[in-house]
C-alpha cells in the first residue's frame, strides 16, 4: 500500500471513530434529556405536616398536609411549607445532578452546583423552625375629620357672587 493510501485509510478511520463516538454522546444526550425531564423532588418537614413535590424545572407540583395541620400555628405552618418547599426543590436539583453524572461523567461545572446546595442546605437536614407565638391582630384605626370635611363641602355648596 502506498504512503498516501495508507494516510487516507487513517483519516477514514478517524472519522468512522469520530462518527461512532459522536453517535455514543448523542444517544447519551437524549437519555440525559429523557432522564431529566422525569426528575421530581420531594421532602417532608421533620413533624410530617408538610409533604411538597417539586418537577425538574422547580415547579411544586403537590402539597399535602398531615392531620396535624389543625392544630398548628399558621406562622409555623406557613415557614414549615415555604423550607419544605425549598427542600423538594433542592432534592429535584440534586436528583438532576445524578442524571447528568450518569450521562456526562463528573464535571467540574456539576461539581460547583452539588457543593453549592451542599453549602445551602448542608449535609444535614436543617432543623424545623421554631414555634412561633402568634400575636393578636393589630387593629389600627383612622379617625376621619368629618367637622372639616363638612366645612369645605359647605364652602363649595355656596354660591359665587
Amino acid at each position: 500500500m502506498s504512503e498516501s493510501a495508507d494516510i487516507l485509510l487513517r483519516r477514514i478511520e478517524a472519522i468512522d471513530t469520530a462518527a461512532a463516538d459522536n453517535r455514543l454522546r448523542a444517544e447519551s444526550y437524549q437519555r440525559m434529556a429523557e432522564g431529566l425531564k422525569d426528575v421530581v423532588g420531594a421532602a417532608t418537614s421533620a413533624d410530617g405536616v408538610v409533604t411538597v413535590v417539586a418537577g425538574s424545572d422547580g415547579a411544586v407540583k403537590s402539597i399535602t398536609f398531615g392531620a396535624a395541620v389543625r392544630t398548628t400555628d399558621p406562622a409555623v405552618l406557613s415557614s414549615t411549607t415555604l423550607r419544605t418547599i425549598a427542600l423538594a426543590r433542592a432534592d429535584a436539583a440534586r436528583k438532576q445532578a445524578e442524571v447528568v453524572r450518569s450521562a456526562l461523567g463528573d464535571t467540574k461545572l456539576l461539581d460547583q452546583v452539588l457543593a453549592e446546595d451542599r453549602r445551602v442546605f448542608g449535609d444535614e437536614p436543617p432543623q424545623e423552625p421554631a414555634t412561633v407565638a402568634a400575636a393578636p391582630p393589630r387593629v389600627v384605626r383612622r379617625e376621619a375629620r368629618v367637622e372639616e370635611e363638612e366645612q369645605e363641602t359647605a364652602y363649595r355648596s355656596r354660591p359665587a357672587w
